[in-house]
């Protein structure tokens, strides 16, 4: 019967044991946030590599997924991205992958497999690998879900393009920027995060194991292929509209920037005539004309009025405004 039991506060471990199957069971060992305690029990317990022991508790994640065939195990780093205030990052997850276990490592960053992981200590009937005890497919079924929460992640991403797109035509140009910027910066972590997804599940899919028909395997892995390239082409669609977004913001910015400086320099040029005759008027040289009129003020500022007049009317007549 399957059962879990945790083995300390990091590690935890489930077994999957289906009553019906001759084999032994299937365990699934899941270590969050794995230091020198962690390292010593899977180095006591399966005697992995101490190289690929220490990689899972570096505090620098590795910069490229990796993949490790050994006569005993298999290793494998992928990365998969992670949202925290709004903004993606990376996070890393590690897996040992052997004839009747699976071990899953990472920094606490992927809620969606310790989720997972959850869901299957509660209900284990559910997993494919219950039926099929094949640490191949238990993979596989992790795989699934993480890149399932990706698409997740994307939908997130649609809400907010939709969001800015009402911005701007809104006329908040200065809010819709600052989320343009956020999204540009979004979706090109995720495509870092996601480009060798694809090669690194090719090979995956040649994986053999004596429980499971490797066509089984192919098709199930080739089916994570055809997600993974399903994301990217959801990326590029995203790519494409936020770069239109910011395209139309800018030309809407750009017009209101135009049409602002149109209008001082419509100002500026009516207030001309008006600042000429001051200066003029203003220079108390002798016998100003007007200026000893004893209605002289008032036919300065009538003077001053036909010139802004004339000057409204040149740019009625040329139609600049």
């Amino acid at each position: 019967m399957s059962s879990y039991k945790r083995i300390s506060e990091r590690i935890e471990e489930l077994r999957i044991d289906n009553p019906r199957n001759a084999t032994s069971g299937l365990r699934w060992v899941n270590v969050n946030n794995a230091g020198k305690a962690e390292i010593n029990y899977l180095r006591k317990n399966y005697n992995f590599d101490l190289a690929h022991l220490r990689s899972i508790a570096a505090s620098i994640l590795s910069q490229r997924p990796k993949i490790f065939r050994g006569s005993k195990y298999l290793f494998l780093i992928l990365h998969f991205p992670s949202i925290k205030d709004g903004r993606i990052f990376s996070a890393e997850v590690d897996f040992f992958i052997g004839h009747g276990f699976l071990v899953s490592a990472h920094n606490n960053n992927l809620s969606a497999l310790n989720q997972f992981f959850s869901i299957s200590k509660k209900d284990p009937n559910s997993l494919a690998s219950y039926h099929i005890e094949s640490s191949a497919i238990l993979l596989h079924e992790i795989l699934g879900n993480l890149i399932n929460d990706c698409y997740r992640l994307l939908d997130e991403n649609s809400l907010e393009i939709k969001h800015v797109e009402e911005l701007i035509f809104s006329r908040k140009q200065k809010s819709a920027v600052e989320k343009i910027l956020l999204l540009r910066r979004n979706i090109i972590n995720i495509r870092k995060i996601m480009q060798n997804h694809k090669n690194i599940l090719k090979e995956l899919s040649d994986m053999k194991s004596s429980l499971v028909d490797k066509s089984v395997i192919k098709e199930s892995y080739n089916k994570l292929v055809e997600d993974s390239k399903r994301l990217w082409e959801m990326l590029d669609n995203q790519n494409e509209m936020i770069e239109v977004l910011n395209n139309t913001n800018e030309s809407l910015t750009n017009t209101q920037m135009n049409t602002i400086m149109k209008t001082l320099t419509v100002f500026s040029v009516i207030v001309f005539p008006l600042n000429l005759l001051a200066a003029i008027f203003g220079m108390n040289a002798l016998r100003m004309p007007l200026v000893e009129h004893q209605y002289g003020f008032w036919l300065i500022v009538a003077l001053m009025i036909l010139g802004a007049l004339f000057m409204l009317a040149i740019f009625k007549w040329k139609r600049w405004i």
